[in-house]
């Protein structure tokens, strides 16, 4: 039996420096800071005026966020197109409905899989909503223009994360 390579992908320090950049350009040409949740929720609006345009103009929220394609969707669109650059560029790149760490811990159910990624998702969502932001847009952005607020998010964005890691993984894989 022959050693699996293990594949890497690109330098987190490198990763974090592009982003800062990208923040910083960002602002430096647009007057905008990044942020991605407000797509989601334009997005949703969006394809609910294809069955109900009336009803859309009518909502409060979207009297206030207009449905459209603007540059935060563009920004999106990049982060799926260059998450997808790096991972092949890397040969990082997998489809998998369930990874292994998962299927160690809770079986190769593809359904249990995409029923926890769905809540999981919705949420985030609701609380990146709840929160008039999401994680880019109060940590990164906050915390570029070090407010106090930026920081406590990105603080409890980690401590989040890792509680729902360690609930999920306990006794999981060990590097």
């Amino acid at each position: 039996m022959g050693e699996m390579q293990e594949k890497k992908g690109w330098s987190p320090y490198l990763a974090g420096a592009l982003t800062g950049l990208l923040i910083v350009l960002s602002v430096w040409f647009t007057g905008k800071y990044v942020g991605a949740s407000t797509t989601f929720v334009r997005s949703a609006g969006f394809i609910e005026q294809v069955f109900d345009a009336e009803r859309v103009a009518k909502m409060p929220y979207f009297i206030k966020e207009i449905p459209k394609i603007d540059w935060q969707f563009m920004f999106v669109i990049g982060i799926f197109c260059g998450a997808l650059i790096a991972s092949t560029t890397s040969n990082t790149f997998k489809l998998q409905a369930v990874p292994p760490m998962w299927k160690k811990r809770f079986g190769p159910g593809r359904t249990k899989r995409a029923l926890a990624a769905f809540v999981g998702g919705a949420v985030a969502i609701f609380g990146a909503r709840l929160a008039d932001g999401c994680p880019s847009g109060h940590g990164l952005s906050g915390s570029l223009q070090l407010a106090v607020s930026g920081y406590i998010a990105l603080i409890c964005f980690f401590i989040g994360g890792v509680i729902v890691a360690m609930a999920l993984y306990r006794g999981g894989e060990k590097s």
